[in-house]
């Protein structure tokens, strides 16, 4: 079932305050950022989202509450293929991400699709593998398949 933003940070105050955080204008305002965000974002995008909202916001109070947000589900962050960190809000389930270096585009490696690959390092090399983390960088089929074309 998938939750609504509305739904997800209803309670987050009380939540926050249970951690032993104060209930700030500053971390409002990262939540109602949150709460219309979709997909992934870095840290520094909403560091700047809301000091669009509030001009008093510090990167500090941002990343400290993302992570105590993370501990509660509500967020959770991956690398991605230059290794800055970009969190996903409300994320369904665990996946990774397939980026290509020609063309920028970028793709979610769901935990089905990423079944094999973790089942495979963990066989091999007995690793366990988180898959929030993967992300593989490479050529997609339309950039792969135009370089072919021009070499032939």
């Amino acid at each position: 079932m998938t939750r609504s933003p509305e739904m997800a940070f209803a309670d987050v105050r009380e939540r926050l305050r249970s951690r032993g955080l104060r209930w700030t204008p500053q971390r409002r305002t990262l939540i109602d950022v949150l709460a219309t965000s979709t997909g992934h974002v870095t840290g520094a995008e909403l560091v700047d989202r809301c000091r669009s909202v509030d001009p008093e916001t510090t990167p500090s109070t941002v990343y400290r509450t993302l992570d105590v947000l993370e501990e509660l589900g509500l967020v959770s962050h991956s690398h991605g293929v230059d290794g800055r960190e970009e969190y996903h809000v409300l994320p369904e389930a665990e996946h990774g991400h397939l980026h290509c270096s020609t063309c920028g585009r970028a793709w979610e490696i769901d935990a089905a699709e990423g079944a094999r690959l973790v089942r495979s390092l963990a066989a091999s090399r007995g690793f366990a593998v988180d898959l929030s983390h993967v992300s593989i960088a490479g050529r997609c089929a339309d950039c792969a398949s135009r370089a072919d074309t021009a070499t032939t």
